[in-house]
């Protein structure tokens, strides 16, 4: 059977601040997408939450980049929002930058990650969600996914996953994208997705046979916007086992936190860590950066889950671990590297700060050296 599995999510009001989605909110945005699985558009869906966001999770038969697919996500959302301004939540619909659903969803705020498949005989998917960072924080861990042997022993051992896997990489910059295969350019794409300011991986394909793999949002809501509105927040599907990575291959990376761009005004560096959904409620600095994994067998369509894949003591270390970098971290106040550098800040008030300085600025004077020293250096004969 082949379907399409939809992911789609926004900020559409934080409870309090930042930090959680207010329950009342969520269920008006469950209410809205249950009227649309009772109606036939959609064969099924779930509603899934990190921090301040919301995520539709969809299974359907419609393809990749449908119009009633996305028009019913932008208006589950609207009816949130509406919820969210009356409980004055703070930032109520600050995704939704456009007045009205004019096609595809995609450039109106919202983050999309979707793909079509034949559904296999046993087809269990990992959604990934997370908040205070930006797309670019999945290229680690999919590099460690699908090109790294010591993270996943399926890319030795696994006939169909020996030949390696294809990275569709965007340039967030330019809009434009380039696929690299692996393992022979792996080099190649290590210098693009390092840059995580620019480039992010945007699509994972099986070298085997081009079966799609993964695949993330890459919607950057500030170049949307043209002003800070909030980091991206992404979503990332992944699809596992029988020629892909294992669930424990997949999860693996998350054991070792590493550094994101985002966490407070979306303006610092911080760990990301993986967390239980009870404990996807970012606090501290409105943050750090956190991270969901929501499993799910999909059975005829169907949505059998979800399983709450960092509910797992084994995860403990890593929380440890993120908790000490985050101290680390935090010790720089407004110093760099905790906060972003200058071109990271564009959009947010930074820019403002140095208008206001530019007429204040002047030239330094630079010292001069004595004839003797400069004789001394080789400079005067």
């Amino acid at each position: 059977m082949k379907i399409t599995l939809s992911v789609i999510k926004a900020d559409i009001g934080g409870w309090v601040g930042h930090s959680s989605t207010h329950p009342e909110v969520v269920a008006a945005v469950k209410e809205f997408v249950d009227t649309k699985v009772a109606d036939g558009t959609l064969i099924d869906a779930d509603i899934l939450t990190c921090g301040d966001d919301i995520a539709i999770v969809m299974t359907h038969t419609h393809g990749v980049d449908a119009e009633v697919v996305h028009k019913l996500a932008w208006d589950a959302f609207e009816t949130g929002t509406k919820v969210a301004k009356k409980l004055k939540l703070y930032g109520a619909g600050q995704d939704l930058l456009a007045e009205a659903f004019s096609g595809n969803i995609k450039g109106l705020g919202p983050g999309v990650a979707e793909m079509e498949f034949e559904e296999r005989p046993s087809e269990p998917v990992i959604v990934f969600f997370a908040d205070k960072t930006e797309p670019a924080a999945w290229n680690l861990p999919l590099y460690e996914m699908f090109a790294d042997p010591m993270k996943t022993a399926g890319l030795v051992i696994d006939p169909k996953m020996h030949q390696g896997f294809t990275f569709e990489v965007l340039d967030l910059i330019e809009g434009k994208k380039v696929k690299i295969s692996c393992p022979e350019e792996l080099y190649d794409l290590l210098a693009l997705i390092g840059t995580t300011s620019r480039y992010a991986v945007k699509a994972v394909y099986r070298n085997y046979d081009g079966e799609i793999a993964a695949v993330a949002s890459t919607q950057r809501l500030n170049y949307i916007a043209g002003k800070y509105v909030g980091k991206d927040d992404p979503v990332l599907i992944v699809r596992a086992q029988s020629g892909f990575p294992a669930v424990g291959e997949i999860l693996e990376p998350f054991a070792n936190p590493w550094i994101v761009a985002g966490w407070m005004r979306g303006s610092h560096n911080g760990p990301l860590m993986p967390v239980s959904f009870e404990d996807a409620r970012p606090s501290r600095f409105d943050g750090p950066p956190r991270v969901i994994g929501a499993g799910y067998q999909i059975a005829e369509g169907k949505l059998i889950g979800p399983a709450d894949m960092f509910y797992d003591p084994a995860f403990d270390k890593a929380r440890q671990i993120a908790n000490e970098m985050a101290y680390m971290m935090r010790r720089h106040g407004a110093f760099e590297p905790h906060r972003l550098p200058p071109e990271e800040l564009e959009y947010t008030t930074l820019p403002k700060v140095l208008e206001k300085l530019k007429d204040r600025w002047e030239e330094e004077k630079q010292e001069q050296l004595s004839e003797d020293k400069q004789r001394e250096q080789g400079e005067v004969e």
